[in-house]
């Protein structure tokens, strides 16, 4: 019966009783871990009066093999991240980063990396002239982790080198830029959203943002969010949230 401590992002939750919860929670060695936390929501306890949404806190959890649910005996909140709770632009933002993390993310496999980049993009949410940046970042994050990367680079079709012209097509069946050829597959994209996505493996979490038009940044995320939508064969409900009902 081994015991789990690890820091967590609670990334769901519901009542399972007047006191009790049910949570799923994205940690950062151990990957999304469902739970039930029997007396959380009681005011003096070990579960800092309940498990919200979008908190990061320490968790203590016993792991039965062959459960569905692990048991939670303790939650130690760490961050609020009280721009989720006071901007409704940053809350649809987290509350999609959320649902990346519960489309994405398979349960007992583990992405310290992604755990930190989205602790890095809810601070980042604080800064309403940021929030378009800490949503582009968590969704490069959750497609590099989930081994969805596209290609931008080169012509993810050929592997030729990428036309020149001011136009370029992405094409989420080749997964990356290809050369805009009119062909159905694809969705015609500018350059300079395309230069930006070659910057963001390389960039620091405030590099391209000073010299970064934030048109440039709008169409970058609608354009990771349209090729998620086609990864996933649905639309997650809380991207429509994020891009206030358009999605590319």
């Amino acid at each position: 019966m081994p015991h789990v401590t690890d820091n967590a992002i609670c990334i769901r939750h519901w009542d399972f009783s007047e006191t009790s919860q049910t949570v799923s929670l994205f940690t950062r060695e151990h990957g999304v871990l469902r739970g039930l936390a029997k007396g959380a929501k009681r005011e003096k306890g070990d579960f800092s009066g309940g498990i919200d949404v979008l908190t990061r806190g320490q968790i203590v959890a016993i792991v039965k093999p062959g459960k569905d649910l692990a048991t939670l005996t303790q939650w130690s909140l760490q961050e609020v991240y009280y721009a989720v709770r006071t901007n409704l632009h940053a809350n649809r933002a987290g509350l999609y980063m959320a649902d990346l993390i519960h489309q994405m993310v398979r349960e007992d496999d583990a992405h310290p990396a992604l755990f930190d980049s989205m602790c890095t993009s809810l601070v980042m949410l604080h800064d309403p002239n940021r929030v378009a940046w800490a949503l582009l970042l968590m969704q490069w994050a959750v497609l590099k982790e989930a081994g969805y990367l596209p290609e931008v680079h080169k012509d993810a079709r050929t592997g030729g080198a990428i036309d020149d012209g001011d136009t370029l097509a992405f094409s989420a069946t080749a997964g990356g830029v290809v050369a805009d050829n009119g062909h159905g597959d694809r969705w015609r994209v500018r350059r300079e959203t395309v230069l930006l996505l070659q910057r963001l493996d390389q960039a620091h979490a405030d590099a391209a943002l000073p010299t970064t038009s934030p048109d440039v940044i709008d169409r970058a995320n609608r354009l990771l969010a349209s090729y998620i939508r086609e990864i996933l064969g649905m639309e997650p409900p809380a991207m429509r949230w994020a891009f206030f009902g358009r999605n590319r």
